[in-house]
C-alpha cells in the first residue's frame, strides 16, 4: 500500500486525484440552499448528483477489493441525505483512492463496475476518474460554479470516454450531441460532455 495513497486520498494517479479533486471542489462549492436544484442529469437535483457520483465511487472500490459497496442504488438516488454532503462524498473518495492506491498501473486486468467487468488497469482508472469529473461538472453548472473541466484534465477523459462510453451508453449516458444539437463551444471539454450527450452551455 502506498503510504501516501493512504494518508492523503491521493493515489499514484495523478488523473484520478485531480477528477477526485473536482468533485471536492464542486461539492464543497454548493451553497445551502441550492441542493434541490435541477442539473444537467435530468431527473436528477444536486443531491441526488452527489448520491450518484459518491455511490459510483464505491462501486469502483468494491470491485478492486471485495469490501462494501453503495448501500444504495446510484442510479436511483433518493435525494434525501441523512449526514452532510461532506460526510457522503469523502469516504466514497477515501475508499476509491485507497482502492485505486494499492493498482498495479501495468495490470491487464481488473475488476470494475462497468461492462465487460474487467479492464486495464489504466483504463479502468480512467473510468473511475470521468465519472468523478463529468459529475463534479454537472454539480458546478447547476449551481453557478465555474466548469472544472480543464482542458488537461478533460483531453485524457475523452480518450477514456471514446473506449468505455458506447457498451453502456443505454443506461448511463445520454445519446451524443453534435454541435447543432449541443452548442458551438469549441475545446477537449465542450467535445468530451457533447459525446457523453451533454450541452456544454447547459444553464
Amino acid at each position: 500500500m502506498s503510504e501516501h495513497g493512504t494518508n492523503n486520498n491521493t493515489t499514484t494517479w495523478p488523473l484520478l486525484d485531480s477528477a477526485h479533486a473536482a468533485l471536492r471542489a464542486a461539492v464543497r462549492g454548493v451553497r445551502d440552499g441550492d441542493w434541490d436544484r435541477p442539473t444537467p442529469c435530468a431527473e436528477w437535483n444536486v443531491t441526488q448528483v452527489l448520491q450518484h457520483a459518491a455511490g459510483d465511487q464505491l462501486g469502483y472500490a468494491s470491485s478492486l477489493t471485495g469490501g462494501p459497496g453503495p448501500t444504495e442504488n446510484p442510479f436511483a438516488p433518493s435525494g434525501k441525505l441523512t449526514d452532510s454532503p461532506r460526510a457522503v462524498l469523502e469516504p466514497a473518495l477515501a475508499a476509491a483512492a485507497d482502492a485505486w492506491a494499492k493498482v498495479d498501473a501495468t495490470a491487464q486486468e481488473v475488476r470494475v463496475p462497468l461492462p465487460p467487468g474487467t479492464m486495464t488497469a489504466a483504463l479502468g482508472m480512467g473510468a473511475c476518474a470521468l465519472d468523478a469529473a463529468v459529475h463534479a461538472w454537472d454539480m458546478a453548472v447547476a449551481t453557478g460554479q465555474p466548469s472544472p473541466l480543464t482542458p488537461e484534465l478533460a483531453r485524457p477523459l475523452l480518450e477514456v470516454a471514446r473506449q468505455i462510453v458506447e457498451p453502456v451508453r443505454a443506461f448511463a449516458f445520454a445519446p451524443a450531441l453534435t454541435e447543432e444539437e449541443g452548442g458551438p463551444a469549441k475545446g477537449e471539454a465542450a467535445e468530451l460532455l457533447r459525446y457523453l450527450g451533454r450541452s456544454p452551455d447547459w444553464a
